[in-house]
Parts: structure tokens; sequence; C-alpha cells
């Protein structure tokens, strides 16, 4: 069956509202109020304190398409299937359904003519083999046999390949069964399986069953409320629906490719070389114009978001020069990705220039630094060696991100010792923030008391922004972690001593009232009735939680928020602001605690 992108997309959430699931709309890129990681890695990261138990406006059945960015595979690119960022479709059970209904559904889906319509005999499933942490999952394996797959393409894995999470380093997670499709030629043989035919089975939908919560020592504890997430990929998918060994000739980078040919003059699979320099620059651009257009958009920098952003620029600029792009190319290929994404994700319009100008700006600036330390690093690897220290010299005197140089190093079959430049690193304070998970612990995954008190407080925080700066200011952004909180919002000037003295006097007055904090269930329209503050409203559904802190005559907030929070405001302690600096252009960041 040949079938765009659009019509997967809404084929799914179709087939789920027909079974009772309430659509939710994508979040952003940039996790909000969580520090565990630096980008949205799965459907299922927004939904995490839902999964802890937190109630979801929506109900216990959820359904969605979510953008993801994966930072782990970034050195991967270049294969047909792997992407830094992409299409999840996923469908979520909160305490509601579990393995039974999932793996029944995920089977209908996946071969009924009304919906994809595959036959049988080309997919196969694996399923969690058990260890010292849980058991080998055989309800899962009898559930597929009953659906009518064959025993043969039934097989049991280990954790590395069939457990899911958590995202952070704590938090819910469990087994997960995975499906398969045979791409190969002919049929598959009765021996073909996903465990020993790589080349052959692409997955294409994962079902993970959240049984468990890794604690911060390590342990698994059975969940009470026991979650199913669900997460198919769009990009291969939609490959495997249109009889395609390539996602990058589905309709989701096509025009993308078309594009660098032109401005290359070169063939996509002329050669080895050219193919995998086309598919870098097509998939880094692409990620770079979702960062560049998230409602949370971030700039290139030297740390965390910006760092991941710089470098994916870089390297797709690297492979340009590869086969032959040598004038700036990337605002040309920007705006192929932006044609071919804004109707899915209307906020790329809205920061479409800003994407342009910041995409400008990285090529010019890296164009002169790859031609002084490409120049640099042929000098130091005359004789066929570069070490540490050299690499450092290369980051911290010509700016060539230790990534590239260990690239170029590997095309001349020389390996760099990154523990010695870590340590030059260290030396000069400079480590980069670049870890793309486990970079704190905490944050409202694990729903800490810490990081609920935070929460509230960030509210209380903003209700006094408003009152002492004026009602243009909004949220824009927020990263807590147990110790302290980042709070991002629209206000062009520095704050003056006497606005944060101000600030920081409403909250601490609002916390030694020792206000309620409640929350109603309502729609959106009756939220926006009562006044009540809201973040990126496009991205909730019907129905909203919003959160009142005070109660009668005296209301100190109201804001629309999916939680966790305290019950009464007199435990936080005293609030204190550390920081108030720029944050991006109109947007000002104060970094506070509570003491």
């Amino acid at each position: 069956m040949k079938i765009t992108a659009h019509e997967l997309r809404q084929k799914y959430i179709d087939f789920f509202k027909e079974k009772k699931h309430k659509q939710i709309a994508s979040a952003s890129l940039i996790p909000e109020n969580d520090p565990t990681v630096l980008f949205t890695t799965a459907g299922m990261h927004p939904l995490v304190p839902f999964l802890m138990g937190e109630p979801h406006a929506q109900g216990t059945r959820l359904v969605d398409f979510q953008k993801c960015i994966r930072t782990g595979d970034i050195d991967e690119v270049g294969d047909a299937f792997h992407h830094t960022f992409f299409e999840m479709l996923g469908n979520w059970s909160l305490g509601d359904y579990f393995k039974k209904e999932t793996i029944e559904w995920s089977f209908e889906f996946l071969t009924d003519e009304k919906w994809l319509g595959l036959p049988i005999e080309k997919l196969a499933v694996t399923c969690f083999e058990g260890d010292d942490d849980a058991p080998r999952d055989e309800e899962s394996a009898e559930i597929w046999k009953s659906m009518g797959v064959s025993e043969d393409k039934i097989i049991f894995m280990p954790k590395s390949e069939n457990w899911w999470g958590p995202a952070g380093e704590t938090g819910p997670c469990g087994p997960d069964t995975e499906m398969f499709y045979y791409i190969g030629p002919d049929e598959p043989g009765k021996d073909s399986n996903p465990g020993n035919d790589e080349e052959n089975w692409v997955e294409i939908w994962n079902d993970v069953f959240m049984q468990y919560n890794k604690t911060s020592d390590g342990n698994y504890e059975p969940l009470v409320q026991k979650n199913v997430d669900t997460g198919m990929g769009l990009e291969r998918t939609l490959a495997v629906m249109n009889g395609l060994s390539d996602n990058y000739r589905t309709e989701l980078f096509w025009p993308v490719i078309q594009k660098i040919e032109e401005l290359s003059g070169k063939r996509y699979g002329q050669s080895q070389e050219v193919t995998l320099a086309m598919r870098v620059i097509a998939d880094h651009i692409k990620a770079s114009v979702m960062i560049l257009g998230d409602e949370h958009a971030v700039a290139p920098s030297n740390v965390d978001q910006g760092y991941i952003l710089r470098r994916l620029i870089r390297r797709a600029i690297r492979q340009s020069k590869q086969i032959g792009i040598e004038k700036d190319f990337t605002v040309k290929i920007a705006q192929v990705v932006t044609k071919m994404m804004v109707e899915t994700y209307p906020e790329i319009r809205e920061n479409e220039l800003s994407i342009y100008d910041e995409l400008k700006k990285e090529e010019e600036k890296f164009r002169e630094t790859l031609e002084k330390g490409e120049k640099e690093f042929k000098k130091m690897s005359k004789d066929k060696k570069i070490d540490g220290k050299e690499a450092f010299i290369l980051f911290s005197t010509y700016g060539f991100p230790f990534e590239m140089t260990k690239e170029m190093a590997k095309e001349i079959g020389v390996e760099i010792n990154e523990q010695e430049f870590l340590e030059e690193f260290k030396k000069h304070q400079k480590l980069s923030k670049t870890a793309s998970v486990g970079k704190f612990k905490g944050g409202l995954a694990d729903a800490s008391e810490e990081t609920k008190q935070l929460h509230t407080a960030a509210h209380l925080l903003l209700a006094a922004l408003r009152k002492v700066l004026g009602d243009h200011v909004e949220q824009k952004g927020s990263n807590i972690t147990p110790e302290r909180l980042r709070f991002d919002f629209s206000h062009t000037e520095k704050m003056t001593d006497d606005q944060k003295t101000e600030v920081e006097k409403l909250v601490n007055e609002a916390i030694e009232k020792d206000y309620s904090v409640s929350y109603e269930e309502m729609s959106l329209d009756e939220a926006k009735e009562l006044g009540a503050m809201g973040v990126f409203e496009s991205k909730y559904g019907e129905k909203v939680k919003v959160y009142t802190v005070g109660e009668g005559k005296d209301i100190f907030s109201k804001e629309i928020c999916g939680g966790p929070h305290v019950e009464r405001t007199g435990g936080l302690g005293k609030f204190k602001i550390k920081k108030e600096q720029s944050s991006s252009a109109g947007v000002r960041r104060i970094k506070a605690v509570l003491e």
C-alpha cells in the first residue's frame, strides 16, 4: 500500500481514537522542567509525571505523534535508517489496559487491510529474555502466538535490546516487545529473524510495558500504576509501506536530497562517500531546523542543547565540502525542510526568519574555523599521529570541535586518546556540558519533594514577575533540579536590583501565607475565561489542569500546568534569586533556590 506521511499519521490517530484514546499534541523538543536529558528523546518523555501517577487531564488513554531528537546516534547517521530528528507515533495507557490489548491492537493496525495491511509472514517480534532484575516475558510471546505469529519469528533478547527506559537515570521503565518488518529479497526463511539477520529486518514499532521504577540506587521497584508506552517510527514505517529500503527516498527526506544534488552537482547513490555525505547533510540540517523552529528554540552555543545544535550544523558543513558545496547552502536546504514540515508543525512558521538567520551566522563563522582548523590538523597529523593535547589546542585555539578532530583522525586511521583530551579540557575549567543523557539526577522525572517545591515556587515567581514587571511577562521555559530552578520569561530589559528584591518579597510573602495549592480539570476555553496563564497553549488537548495558589478572594496564581506540586506553600522555605541574565532576544532568565 502506497501511503503519504500525512496519511500514516492520520491512520494511526484514527485507529486509536476508535479504541477510545484522546489525541494530545506534540510537546516541545526541549524538555520542560526535566533536566535529566537535553532533548525530548521519545514520546514518553513529556508524560513522565503522568506515568508516575499524576492524573492526566485527557484521561488514561492517549495517542499522539511526537517530534524527537536523539543525540546518541549522531555518529551513526549515514545508514538508511538512523536519524537525529524523527517522529514517533505513540499510544499510551496510564494504568488502564496492559499487554493483551496493546499487542492485539499493534497486530491489528499492522495487518488489517483497513489499516496498514502488512503481510503477517513478513513480521517478526522480539521479547525480553529476563535477567536478575526482571523475569522472562513469556506473557507477551504467548499473546503474539495467539495472534498467529510463527514461533520461529518470536525471539527472546537481552535487556540491551528489549528493555526501555528510564529516560534519565531514574524513573519508569520495563520490558518491551519490538516489531520488525522483512525488507530482504523473496520471503524470509524459517531461520531468518531480527536476532541473526539484522540487515533484512527493520524495527518499526516498540511496545513498552512500564512495570518498574528504577531508583537512584539502581534497584527496580514494581510500579503501583502499570503503564503502556508505544512508539512507531514514522520514517521507517513510511519507507516500508512504500516498498523502500532507504528512509532518505521517502517524502520526508527526498526533496532535501534533491536540493543537495542540485547544489553539489553530484547524484545520490553514485558512490558510498557521496551517499553518506548527502544523508548526513539532509539529516543534520533537518534536525537543526526543527530545533531552531521549536517553541523553546535554542541558538547554537558551546553548552547544552546549543552545543548539540552547533555540532549538527558544523558536521553538515564539513560534509558539504566533501561533495563540492563550497558556498553558503544551509539556508537553501532549510527552506526546503521548512516547506515540508510547517503544515504538521506550524511553530516553524513563527520562527522561520530566525532559523535562517542563525544558520547563516553559524555557517559563515564555521567556514573560517574549518579552513584554519583543517590546515592545523594537517600539520599536526603529518606523522599519522595526533594526541589529546593537540586535539585540545585545535579546540581551544581554533574553535575546532573535538568530535570533528576525532572524525578526521579516523579517516586517516588514527585514534585519539579521548581521556587525555578531557583532562586538558578540565585543566582549563572549560568542560562543556554535552552529555545527552544523565546530565543531572532528579528533575520532575523522579517527582522528588524538592522538585515539587521548586516547581510550585516557579508558579509564585511567574505571578510575582507579572505584578512587578507587567502583564507582558509570560513563561518561556523552565528547568528544575532538586537544587535550583531556572526560569525563562519574556522581558526585554535587565531587571534592576529593586525589581529583584520586590519579586523575592512577593514570593516569600506568598510562602508565609501558607496558601493552599489545588487544581481543577476544565476545557482550555474555560481556563482562558478564568484568566489562567498557559505556556505554549497549542500543545494542550481538549482538557487541561488549572492549578490555583490561594483561595476565595485571595488568589496569588492561576496557571495551566501538568504538575506535580506541593499541597501548601508554607513548607517551601525562603525563596532567593541567585542570578538574572539574558537568555535570548527578548527573553530573560532567573536562577533561584529555596533555602
